[in-house]
This record gives C-alpha cells, structure tokens and sequence, in this order.
C-alpha cells in the first residue's frame, strides 16, 4: 500500500506542487518496507510466534494477560440437591444441566431418614445411592446428610463453606409435607435456576411399573424375586420383544390374589427418545492406536450400584471401556415375562451417563462374534462373577465362548452383589409401603402434566 502511494503521484496530471508530496511518502514508505521484510526474516525461527518487543508481541501479550485472568476468575459453583432413589436417567439429564449452568456442579445427597419422612421408604440406602451419584461423570462434588427443605440457615452454610453461587432444581414442583415450596428462601434471594425436567421417567413411575407386576402371593409360596414378573398373569410387558408362547392361564400365578391396580398413570411411560439426547449424553471419545480396549455385555436394567462397580472395575483394566447393551427381546427370551423393566434406550442412558464409560453398543447379542470382536478392536471381554437369574437361559450355550477361543476372555470377582432382583425382592417385601407412596406422589405427576407443564429450553 506505502509503495502504490509515491506512484500515483508520479504518474498522474498532478501539477508540480505535489511532487514534494510523493517525495516524502516515497521516503516514509521504502524504509517501512524493508524494516518489514528485515522483521520477517526475523520470524522464520518462529512458527506462528510474536517477537517480544514488536506491535504483534504487545497485543499477543495483552491477550495472553487477558486469558489468564479468565482462568484465575473463581469458577461458579453450582449446587443441586435430590434423593436420587433408583437412579436413572432423568437424574443423570438434569445433573447434566446443572452443570452446564457454571463451572463445578456440587450434589447434595437427601439422608434416608428425611426421605422417609417427607415421600416415605426409599428403595435405596445411603451407601447405595451415594455410589450412584458419585458415578455420574458431570458431578464434581457430593454433600451428604442434606435437609430436604433449602433453610435460610442451610441456605447460608451453602453460600458460606461451600462457596456456592446458585441453585438448581427442575420445573417439576418440590414441595414440603404441608404443601410450601421447598426452595422458597432461594428463590427470594435471585439465586435460583429453573431447569427442564426430564419427562418420560421418575422414581415414582419405576416403582409402578414393579407395582404393576407384584403379586400378593400366598403365604405357603416361595417365589424368587428373580422368577416375580415371569409369574405375572395380568401385567403389560414393559419390552418390544414377543412374550413366551405359554398361555397366562398356566402360569403358576393365575391363581393369585390380585392388589389393588396402581394409579392409572404409572401404566404410561412418556419417554421419547431422540438423537439429540444420546449426542448429550455421548463422551465423544475414540480410543486412541494402540489403546487396550475393555468390553463388557449385559442387560443393564434398573441401572445400580452393582453395575457401577463392575463397570468401574472393568475400566481400569484397559484405557476405554465399550460396554454391550442387549436388546430387550433377548433379554425376555433368557428371563422371562415382562423383563426388562426399561426398554433399551432408556437402559443405554443410563449406561452412558456413567463417567467409567466410553462407549456403549445397542442391541448387542446374546452370544458373542468373532465378527463383534474383531469390529471394535476388543483387547478383552470381561464378565462379573455376580450376575442376574436368567431361567431362560440354553445352558448348553456359553455365550463368550469365541473370546474364551481367542485368549481375550477375564473373569473378575463382583465388587457388589445387588442385582436388579436385590430391587424387585425390596419392593415385593414393602410393596404396601410403595403404594402407599407412589398414590401420594402420582398426584403431583399428575398436576404437572395436567396442568403445570410449560415448554422450557433444556440447557
């Protein structure tokens, strides 16, 4: 540009006046010129770098001083409370946005005893649960021993001890036994976030589906809780698969005092899977060359914490974990009448949210491929020594038997025993107590599809 300028002076019909002009411009722009071309010369030992001293290092330093700040600024801490009985993942979604709404999501875990006396017995204990929370990878703190009620005093050893600058809670009503809003006193402040609840599941439409299938059986029956929805007579499978070819009149069952039918809400499950939701909950990883990559198959059903721990366990025996999810009719044809509880989607978020997770395949068949193994890259196939009744099952199939051909095949010890009949037995020995509770909480479920629901954007 500097050169152009001297040029058109001498080229054009300007009268002499403006030769002096030229001149000077000529003057002030060849030696800027060559000062340039010295300075690139000056770079080439540096690719894409900015010489300390120069106009590009000043603002190249400003923006550096400007980032750092960034990164020293106090990160905002989020904080959310629940029971996070039976997790699933309408838990696992809305801790996800409460993440998304700062920069560390601090988890407040309600005791037993306060759920007891607000909702009634929850299924899960302390210890259980607080592994299952622990296990969701967009949680980065856990508090224990939470009221259920957000006080001004709790309130303020919140924002106090635990540095905590917001709130979070779903659009789904939280009320106090005596009908006040839970977060009243934060709301009054401005430190609360409304998040979208996740529709389609809650603890409450769980348990009905288990209520949906618990018979009152005699008092001289034996029935494992294993064997307790296969002997249900009058039940709507909660799979897509065939049921078994033998008539319900011939169940062992047929003749079995009936409860009273469970709210007709706890029938309807509102879930609607889309792609969107499986991006979110999707960890985006690839292994990488060379990587030891760990697979491990199961149905995944009511999602607890003796999967957590054998998928934690199986993690660290390699650098990515590819976990199998078998489809629902596979799963009916090995145990039986309306299993699984949840369909596969709805099983496979669950699995994902799981920070010990990398990737997970749907509908994985029952007896691994050679095919299977050799598509992703498997370094080994693990299985835990705990695992789930399956009367179903063709004992004279082994479905791992190819990788145990292979040499890939690891059998671990369980690090926890409960399975998804540990569940069901809970809720077969309590079951007057769980209808009790979900009669009373199916109101609220209620109101807020009836009445309350409004559309709000999911973070």
């Amino acid at each position: 540009y500097f050169l152009k300028i001297p040029y058109i002076f001498m080229f054009s019909n300007a009268t002499p006046r403006f030769f002096p002009v030229a001149l000077v411009t000529a003057s002030v722009s060849i030696p800027l010129v060559w000062y340039a071309f010295r300075k690139i010369n000056a770079f080439k030992h540096y690719r894409w770098g900015y010489r300390p001293g120069s106009i590009s290092g000043f603002f190249a330093r400003l923006l550096e001083e400007h980032s750092q700040s960034r990164r020293n600024r106090a990160p905002l801490r989020v904080y959310m409370d629940g029971c996070f009985d039976m997790m699933h993942y309408g838990h696992a979604n809305a801790l996800r946005q409460a993440r998304a709404c700062g920069d560390v999501l601090v988890v407040g875990l309600i005791p037993d005893k306060e759920i007891e006396r607000v909702k009634g017995p929850p299924v899960l204990n302390n210890e259980e649960r607080l592994a299952m929370v622990k296990a969701v990878k967009w949680v980065d703190e856990v508090i224990t021993d939470t009221p259920y009620e957000i006080t001004e005093e709790f309130m303020q050893h919140l924002f106090e001890k635990h540095k905590i600058d917001v709130i979070v809670h779903g659009d789904d009503p939280c009320l106090l036994p005596d009908g006040t809003d839970a977060y009243a006193h934060v709301k009054r402040l401005g430190r609360f976030v409304t998040i979208k609840r996740t529709e389609g599941v809650s603890t409450t439409d769980l348990v009905g589906r288990l209520l949906m299938c618990v018979k009152r059986p005699p008092e001289n029956a034996n029935l494992q809780a294993s064997h307790l929805l296969e002997f249900c007579s009058n039940c709507s499978p909660f799979s897509t698969g065939s049921p078994p070819d033998t008539p319900k009149s011939q169940l062992p069952c047929a003749s079995m005092p009936l409860p009273l039918p469970p709210p007709a809400a706890t029938r309807v499950s509102h879930f609607l899977p889309t792609s969107r939701r499986f991006v979110q909950f999707s960890s985006g990883r690839q292994p990488d060359s060379g990587a030891t990559i760990v697979f491990l198959d199961g149905a995944f059903d009511m999602f607890h914490a003796g999967h957590v721990a054998v998928l934690k366990a199986a993690r660290a025996l390699g650098d990515f974990l590819l976990v199998g999810i078998h489809p629902d009719d596979v799963i009916e044809a090995n145990r039986g009448r309306n299993h699984p509880i949840q369909s596969l989607h709805e099983r496979s978020l669950s699995v994902l949210a799981c920070r010990y997770v990398d990737e997970v395949v749907l509908g994985t068949p029952w007896v691994l491929t050679r095919d299977l193994l050799l598509t992703f890259n498997i370094s080994i196939v693990v299985h835990g020594t705990t695992e789930e009744n399956n009367p179903y099952r063709d004992a004279k199939v082994d479905p791992y038997a190819v990788p145990k051909e292979m040499g890939i095949f690891k059998l671990i010890v369980s690090p926890h025993q409960m399975t998804t009949s540990t569940i069901i037995d809970r809720i077969m020995k309590n079951h007057e107590a769980y209808e009790a509770r979900n009669a009373m909480k199916m109101v609220s479920e209620q109101k807020y599809y009836g009445d309350q629901k409004e559309f709000i954007n999911e973070k």
